[in-house]
């Protein structure tokens, strides 16, 4: 038996975390960078004293919503290609609950984060405590257990010695690429201020091995059979492609057998866009070019993406009766997906096997990459250039809205700036190494067909979960893993409601994030939705009691939190504006008025979602039968 220490448990789960490291490509570096904190009666008296004592290595950040604090965790490890994560503790109850959210991002998006919410009493003599919840059937029953389904792990730590085997787990599950998501471990409020005789060996450094899986030679060899029999395969660049850091491989494959790239959302900048083979976004948010080529394509070869609908606009992308599907993915059960020939592997590893083997083989898509290439940049000036007209504006572009609508807009307000164009003039100003982070509305449509990342690993969408409120908190994280660099918060007014508090944290420890944000009085990409559907437009726009829009005034908001404020509505204040916090030291937002419907939609993609089946509408009716008419088209996996 080695030494003992007499440890709480908090104060041991504090020392074990100063002790994890993660070893990729033979580079070891701290694995656990720091954690985001709001205290409360469940952790301040022990997560809380334990870091008072001694923290370590690690970095602690108070946050001001857990929500928030979580999400700057995720967009953190996302950044740093999940090699390194921060934890983040909660107090039970409300603080608890707060984190389910954020957990549902990580786990759809496969990030690794660390979540420690505190738990009610393990003894149960206090019971019922501040904040506990009761439920008649179950006393075992807390708050915590909400985070069960949004959890890769989850455990409840009742004695001290239970923080043993439950770390070595937790951290199992952080490390391994193919399983990769939020560890919840709860621990009772009394437990972490338990003492317990610790063995020391149990504090020592431990290194966690990234090893690359390698493709075994059955899947080598059926995978290059499938491609030498294809005459137009397509790869998909998802974000197992951009976490492998495949780049290199990915640019090779694609110039030495003339084979296109389109991408996910989570893939987009794993190339840059400038590369010649890369045909942009694929799907509901994706390209022309994007879309034909899927089309076109008889086999594609998705490489670490999970297909979404919106990647494979809801399974109609490709054609069911002639397309086949070559599946390079660390998960088995992502690689099974739409009844794929697999390769269970690391997407860099596999790539780099497979190329050595195709040695002689050419596609048949020849100049017509080129061809697509040169439309799309010709439809993309377009969008950069639309200006508004009070009278025959484009109906392509304004909607489903009338004219007099989008001049109300326009008065109420006073703002004549279309969403492309102003996307366009941020993409034209940002330095080319700047971070973007979006996760919701119409913006990431707009984003994945526009924004043109021609540095790599620049483009930060969360979309596996879409969900609002993620974009300043994501920035936060971005920032914190790249202090270096400027980044840039695009977010909706919508989103921008829903969660903005981690700007404040932002300040106080002088991460410097920019704040873009576009807005068009509404929840406009579900306006769109539900009009495109055939509705009406029924609360989706933000309009008084008396029924007229209302102007917020954003900057203002930010303005009394200490940031930077421009108003920015033509595109030379844009440009102005963005050149001007560059040179600025602290937080900044820029607030840009832009008219409702004038974002992009379409090209030949198309979304399955739950259209009524019975209305007195003859809109929703016609739109009920042309779902049914598409779901005929899809393929059935």
């Amino acid at each position: 038996m080695g030494n003992k220490i007499r440890l709480t448990t908090a104060q041991a789960l504090i020392r074990f975390l100063n002790q994890q490291y993660i070893e990729v490509d033979g580079v070891e570096t701290p694995f656990v960078e720091g954690i985001f904190s709001v205290f409360g009666h469940g952790n301040v008296l022990g997560i809380g004293q334990a870091l008072e004592q001694d923290a370590g290595h690690l970095k602690i950040f108070q946050g001001k919503n857990e929500q928030g604090m979580a999400h700057a965790a995720i967009a953190y490890s996302k950044e740093k290609l999940r090699r390194k994560i921060f934890a983040v503790t909660s107090s039970s109850g409300p603080g608890s609950a707060n984190l389910v959210t954020a957990a549902g991002t990580a786990l759809a998006n496969n990030i690794p984060v660390l979540l420690l919410p505190a738990d009610t009493f393990a003894s149960r003599q206090p019971d019922p405590v501040l904040q506990q919840i009761e439920q008649d059937y179950s006393p075992a029953v807390t708050t915590n257990d909400a985070l069960k389904p949004v959890s890769r792990y989850w455990d409840r730590i009742t004695r001290p010695e239970q923080l043993m085997s439950s770390l070595i787990r937790a951290f199992e599950v952080l490390t391994d690429p193919a399983k990769g998501g939020p560890v919840t471990l709860c621990i009772c409020q009394d437990t972490e201020g338990e003492a317990y005789e610790y063995d020391e060996v149990f504090f020592q450094k431990r290194v966690h091995y990234l090893d690359r899986a390698e493709p075994n030679e059955r899947e080598l060899v059926a995978a290059e059979q499938l491609i030498r029999s294809s005459t137009k395969p397509l790869i998909v660049v998802g974000g197992g492609a951009k976490y492998s850091g495949a780049r290199e491989e990915l640019i090779h494959i694609s110039e030495t057998y003339g084979i296109p790239l389109v991408e996910t959302q989570a893939g987009k900048s794993t190339v840059e866009s400038s590369f010649p083979h890369n045909l942009g976004g694929l799907g509901v948010t994706g390209t022309l070019s994007a879309n034909k080529a899927a089309r076109e394509a008889d086999l594609i070869i998705g490489i670490g993406t999970r297909y979404t609908d919106f990647a494979t606009s809801s399974k109609t992308a490709f054609d069911p009766e002639h397309t086949r599907f070559l599946n390079i993915n660390v998960s088995r059960a992502q690689a099974y997906k739409l009844d794929a020939v697999t390769v269970v592997a690391d997407a860099k590893q596999a790539i780099q096997r497979l190329q050595e083997r195709l040695t002689g083989y050419s596609s048949a898509w020849g100049s017509q990459i080129g061809e697509w290439r040169q439309e799309w940049a010709a439809e993309r000036q377009r969008l950069a250039e639309i200006s508004f007209q009070r009278e025959g504006f484009d109906p392509e572009i304004k909607g489903h809205f009338t004219q007099e609508q989008l001049n109300e807009y326009a008065d109420a307000l006073q703002t004549e700036l279309t969403q492309t164009t102003a996307l366009a003039m941020v993409n034209e100003a940002v330095d080319s190494d700047s971070i973007v982070i979006a996760a919701a509305g119409s913006l990431p449509g707009d984003m994945q067909r526009m924004w043109q990342a021609d540095t790599p690993n620049t483009y930060h969408l969360e979309y596996g979960y879409s969900c609002m409120g993620y974009e300043i908190a994501g920035a936060l994280g971005a920032k914190i893993a790249h202090p270096d660099r400027e980044v840039y918060a695009l977010v909706g007014d919508g989103s921008f409601l829903m969660l903005h508090t981690e700007l404040i944290t932002a300040m106080q420890y002088d991460y410097k994030i920019n704040i873009v944000l576009f807005d068009n009085s509404g929840f406009g990409c579900i306006n769109n939705l539900q009009m495109g559907n055939g509705g009406g437009s029924f609360y989706c726009e933000f309009r008084d009691t008396s029924n007229r829009i209302m102007n917020i005034d954003y900057a203002k908001v930010a303005e009394g939190y200490g940031a930077k404020v421009y108003r920015a509505n033509t595109p030379d204040e844009i440009r102005a504006a963005i050149e001007d916090a560059k040179g600025h030291d602290g937080c900044t937002l820029i607030e840009m008025k832009v008219l409702p419907k004038t974002m992009t939609d379409g090209y030949e993609s198309w979304w399955h979602v739950g259209v009524a089946a019975v209305s007195e509408r003859e809109s929703i009716q016609a739109a009920h039968a042309s779902k049914q008419h598409m779901l005929e088209k899809a393929k059935q996996y």
